[in-house]
């Protein structure tokens, strides 16, 4: 309609002017004619009219789920991956990976990454996957409703499978490591009981029969006895005898490291109630080996775990090389040449300095590294310490807690810290802290949060052996990636780093975020990771895999909504119609030319 209006007016107008304005009659007609033709060109070029134009249909672009679930024991990868082949594009999504895979070899099943990318172009988008994918919730709703989803369901098989093995990450070398084992019978499985055993190697450490209930599946836990595994490093195996269905779920791994030596190694000398209650909480809170030793009849040392005589070279040997030192009393002697990174001393007048008696309450200070213990607790109405040894903390000291006699007078540093070097020390100048736990309530909370801080800021110190990088988790599962965390000191920057196993050696270089974290992606198997900086271990990539289970279907099968536009052409588009008006122009000149007009 536009269009023919354009049309209509232009020629109402070149007819006005020929016919009205000049009067020039019949002679008028061609250059009339041409006016009109020039004036509808250039009016269409103005209005910019389109119309709408048939489009060829654009290939659809399918995304391919390639999580280790379709791969499965009864998934229908093959099937899948022909039929996405005929259907259009293949992309594959799964994980963050941005490799070209041609097997599913993905640990999970993220659609959302992928089918935003997708949306971003006209293409109609099929997704085709087994239906169990995770993060179907945070899809927004009209992206998953105008995209095709096509099912590949897997079917069930009857299967067991070792869902969770925990266990101590480190040893000493007289600990046994005790293992809780978690077994999940799948597809129907019927089974009412499985041997579990745990290999290190090919050599068997120790193994259970399971009973299993239904599908609640069983638990056990496995010890394997001191003395089985040398010192270093193990990876034990955790291994149901016998094969099922899906053979990659019937093994975990997990890494232990032997030490010669406890990680935590407390010495009190002579012993009292700050050390029992502190030896009590360190065990319940520390995730490290810990040994206690109090000297008892002179020189005689005992351990606290049973008071049984233990040589000294024997507790001499586990203050050198213990990772965190706690020294209650008179045996800083002993702690010549320890290579502890963490050193918590807890003075008694033994280095000849005056103790004052008294009710000594406790206040927070404004900021320290364990600050965090302490927040919203009423510390100053916790039960006194009785006695402080006075301190004075230097200027690059940071205090934690400050002491006021009677709840008045001048504040004394009650508990502050410092790093010197590669070392951190904390320095507790009270006494009578186990009044804490022992009132029970929100104190006995308090101080179990305060020496869980405490503990984990001393052992935050850079170690030697794990170099400026160490990964978050040794063992990771099948399709997830290592990730290392940045340690050293400043800003984070990339190393290299060398992986050896028995399939050869590989190089890569760790780029950190913003949190310090890097990833790199490793085959199933195990290795041993060096830094040109100093530091390595080992880490383990499992062939289990969530994934490998199981899980409910999310999605359910439809016809993608096409949001394509109908195509458009629109009239400055149209070159010909440039072409048009300048003919007509031209030949209105020349009309009007020989008219001998101008």
């Amino acid at each position: 309609m536009l269009a023919a209006f354009v049309v209509l007016a232009a020629c109402a107008l070149a007819a006005f002017t020929y016919l009205g304005l000049e009067r020039m009659g019949r002679r008028a007609w061609i250059p009339l004619a041409c006016r009109a033709i020039a004036w509808s060109a250039l009016g269409l070029l103005l209005v910019n009219v389109s119309c709408p134009v048939s489009r060829a249909p654009l290939r659809p672009l399918v995304l391919l789920d390639g999580s280790l679930s379709m791969g499965g024991a009864g998934g229908r990868w093959a099937e899948a991956r022909d039929s996405a082949a005929r259907w259009g594009e293949v992309r594959l999504f799964g994980d963050a990976r941005s490799s070209p895979d041609s097997t599913p070899s993905r640990g999970r099943s993220l659609l959302g990454p992928a089918l935003l990318a997708g949306s971003v172009s006209d293409r109609p988008l099929i997704v085709v996957t087994d239906g169990e994918v995770e993060d179907v919730r945070e899809i927004p709703p009209d992206l998953l409703a105008r995209s095709g989803v096509r099912l590949f369901l897997r079917a069930a098989r009857p299967d067991l499978a070792v869902t969770r093995v925990t266990g101590p990450s480190r040893v000493s070398e007289t600990d046994s490591v005790l293992l809780e084992v978690e077994i999940q019978p799948t597809g129907g499985n019927a089974a009412d009981g499985v041997r579990v055993e745990v290999l290190s190697g090919t050599r068997r450490l120790a193994f259970r029969n399971v009973r299993l209930r239904g599908e609640s599946g069983g638990r056990a836990r496995i010890l394997v006895p001191a003395g089985s595994l040398s010192s270093g490093g193990h990876l034990l195996r955790v291994a149901l005898a016998g094969g099922d269905a899906e053979p990659r779920t019937d093994a975990r791994l997990h890494l232990v490291t032997v030490a010669p030596t406890p990680g935590v190694v407390l010495l009190a000398a002579p012993a009292d109630w700050d050390s029992r209650f502190l030896y009590r909480t360190l065990r319940e809170v520390g995730q490290l080996p810990i040994q206690g030793y109090v000297r008892l009849d002179g020189d005689r040392w005992r351990s606290m775990a049973n008071l049984r005589r233990v040589p000294g070279d024997v507790v001499r040997r586990a203050v050198r090389r213990a990772d965190l030192l706690i020294i209650k009393g008179g045996a800083s002697d002993l702690a010549k040449g320890t290579t502890a990174r963490g050193i918590w001393s807890w003075p008694s007048g033994e280095g000849g300095e005056t103790q004052v008696p008294g009710d000594w309450y406790l206040s927070q200070a404004d900021a320290s590294p364990v600050a965090g213990a302490f927040l919203g607790q009423p510390v100053d109405s916790f039960p006194p310490a009785f006695l402080l040894t006075p301190m004075e903390s230097g200027p690059r000291d940071w205090v934690a807690l400050y002491a006021q006699l009677g709840r008045r007078g001048p504040q004394r540093p009650a508990v502050f810290g410092r790093q010197e070097g590669r070392v951190r020390r904390i320095t507790v100048a009270v006494e009578g802290l186990w009044r804490w736990p022992f009132r029970g309530a929100s104190s006995e909370q308090t101080y179990r949060s305060w020496v869980a801080a405490t503990t984990s800021w001393l052992l935050g110190g850079v170690d030697s052996a794990r170099g400026v990088a160490s990964p978050v988790q040794a063992v990771v599962q099948n399709g997830r990636p290592v990730i290392f965390e940045w340690l050293g000191p400043g800003q984070a920057s990339p190393q290299s780093v060398a992986f050896s196993s028995t399939a050869g050696q590989r190089t890569d270089t760790l780029h950190f975020d913003g949190d310090g974290r890097a990833s790199v992606w490793l085959q199933p198997g195990e290795y041993r990771y060096r830094l040109p900086a100093g530091g390595g271990g080992i880490v383990a990539v499992e062939e289990y895999s969530d994934e490998l289970l199981p899980r409910t279907v999310t999605l359910i099968t439809h016809d993608g909504r096409n949001t394509r536009s109908a195509g458009r052409t629109a009239a400055r588009d149209w070159l010909w119609l440039f072409g048009i008006c300048v003919l007509a122009l031209s030949g209105e000149w020349l009309a009007r030319r020989r008219l001998g007009l101008r």
